[in-house]
């Protein structure tokens, strides 16, 4: 079931330092130590791909973290960076309006950031025309994969938001419940998520017959939370569960977290290609600080979780130069893109990051 291509780096393939053997620090650096690593990040990407790149589900989780960095930096630069990318494509949308599939919809995210800090109408003609389509559908059994929570609930709840519709609300609920219990992707014992259908207990395990539940796929599960509560009015039928759902998930994170601050691609077998791994480690730092800074987690146990991710990535993650490493590239199981190693990133994994960097800067000083 691939349906995604290999994303390529134009970098050496570089050797592996020694990875840290002491417990990672359980305390947040300063506030202007948090920026300068974010900088650091954004900026090597920027210089080393000069094309922008398409506007599929990829490159346009790369904006989002971007967008996220223009915010708590003011760097200009990365605010006309993302406005020529969205202008290079017309704000449009990958398969065009009539496209179903959440990874074509994840470019909105940019887009609707674009929009709230310079509004235009036509920046949101295409974004509103796909989703009204599908709020217009009777049809709810769109994602059937973990990840197009991430890709497609921000958009719903924030155009919802934008245009006064609670129309929308509702569809993307509808959407969620079908991919969360219809196709049982949650895992009530947990909260954490299967990536699709083939993972279920009767169907894909480890080599040891333990569960796959991939890291990545359930750091999209908790972005999309975070970025659907960030848009959702607090009085919000579905914020309740949405909630229930982020803590849930974050809270089985902790005991499982590694001791170099990382997760495993196999939340659920430590011995499933065991490592260090940067994109779903990123996403769930963001998760943490997210529930930490809104009060609904506890800072004094979840705050040392978030500030072991972000301190391991940035000692063993980040490149003297801000190149990211250790990010699995594309896939969908702990075995895709493997070997994930020091020289291994993606784009996608980059935009975690910088979501994570902006988020936790807010609870330092």
């Amino acid at each position: 079931m691939k349906r995604r291509q290999f994303l390529t780096v134009g970098t050496a393939v570089m050797a592996a330092p020694a990875l840290p053997s002491v417990t990672t620090a359980p305390s947040l650096p300063r506030r202007a130590d948090i920026i300068a690593v974010v900088r650091r990040v954004a900026d090597q990407w920027i210089a080393t791909h000069s094309d922008s790149g398409d506007n599929g589900w990829a490159r346009a989780t790369f904006f989002s973290g971007l967008m996220a960095a223009y915010k708590l930096t003011g760097e200009v630069r990365y605010l006309n960076h993302a406005r020529a990318w969205a202008e290079r494509h017309n704000y449009g949308i990958p398969g065009g309006v009539t496209t179903r599939h959440a990874d074509n919809h994840n470019c909105i995210q940019t887009y609707l950031d674009l929009y709230e800090l310079e509004p235009s109408a036509d920046k949101l003609t295409a974004a509103t025309d796909t989703l009204s389509r599908m709020v217009n559908s009777t049809k709810v059994d769109d994602w059937w994969w973990c990840d197009a929570l991430h890709m497609a609930m921000p958009p719903f709840a924030r155009i919802g938001r934008l245009r006064g519709d609670p129309a929308y609300w509702t569809k993307v609920y509808q959407l969620y419940n079908h991919t969360k219990r219809t196709r049982k992707l949650w895992i009530p014992s947990s909260g954490l998520w299967y990536r699709d259908e083939r993972f279920l207990p009767t169907g894909i395990l480890s080599p040891t017959g333990k569960p796959v539940i991939w890291s990545r796929g359930d750091g999209w599960v908790a972005a999309a939370h975070v970025k659907t509560l960030k848009a959702l009015p607090a009085d919000q039928a579905n914020v309740a569960e949405y909630k229930t759902g982020l803590t849930q998930l974050v809270s089985s994170l902790r005991p499982i977290q590694r001791s170099d601050g990382f997760w495993n691609v196999n939340l659920a077998d430590p011995q499933h290609l065991p490592g260090p791994e940067t994109s779903g480690t990123a996403f769930f730092a963001y998760a943490a600080a997210y529930a930490v800074r809104t009060g609904l987690l506890p800072s004094a146990t979840y705050l040392p979780m978030a500030a072991r991710a972000w301190n391991g990535m940035v000692q063993t993650a980040v490149h003297p130069d801000g190149f990211l490493g250790y990010v699995q590239k594309v896939g969908d199981r702990p075995e895709s893109s493997q070997p994930v190693n020091y020289g291994s990133t993606a784009d996608f994994g980059v935009g975690a990051f910088l979501l994570a960097g902006a988020e936790l800067a807010q609870l330092t000083t």
